[in-house]
């Protein structure tokens, strides 16, 4: 993981999870990140069949899209978002150790406040997850 991305992102390790903006664009973005054996998740979810949280594929494809309106310009260096609601997720595949998920996010809407995007999440052409979600944006403050 670069600095880019730490540039773009509050989030640290280990709950950074967006390694690459492949392209970013007001009507779509796309990211990648592998999932190696070493995540923190792993250990417990599930030690003899690890899968990648649900939770966590959403997290990412969220991540993915604000790196992206932040590479843009969109956000100050100083936005903090949060999520506010996830809707219309669907599972349809797994995600091992060491696959790497590529998130393609659409901006439906996008304002001071307010982020509403919607994603896809894939490994290789298949589909593992996809989503919609509105975040609150605000600001950090300076120190």
């Amino acid at each position: 993981m670069g600095n880019e991305i730490e540039s773009l992102l509050p989030h640290r390790e280990p709950f950074l999870f967006v390694d690459e903006i492949v392209s970013a664009g007001k009507e779509k973005i796309v990211a990648k990140h592998v999932f190696t054996e070493k995540e923190f998740f792993f250990k417990g979810h599930f030690p003899e069949y690890p899968v990648v949280p649900g939770v966590i594929l959403v997290e990412t494809m969220a991540q993915s899209g604000g790196a992206g309106l932040r590479k843009l310009g969109i956000l100050g260096a100083n936005a903090l978002f949060f999520l506010g609601s996830v809707d219309k997720v669907k599972f349809r595949r797994q995600v091992r150790p060491g696959e790497e998920l590529r998130s393609e996010i659409e901006n439906l809407r996008v304002s001071p406040k307010m982020i509403k995007q919607a994603g896809k999440a894939y490994v290789g052409d298949e589909l593992a997850a996809e989503a919609e979600w509105l975040c609150l944006v605000g600001n950090a403050p300076v120190p």
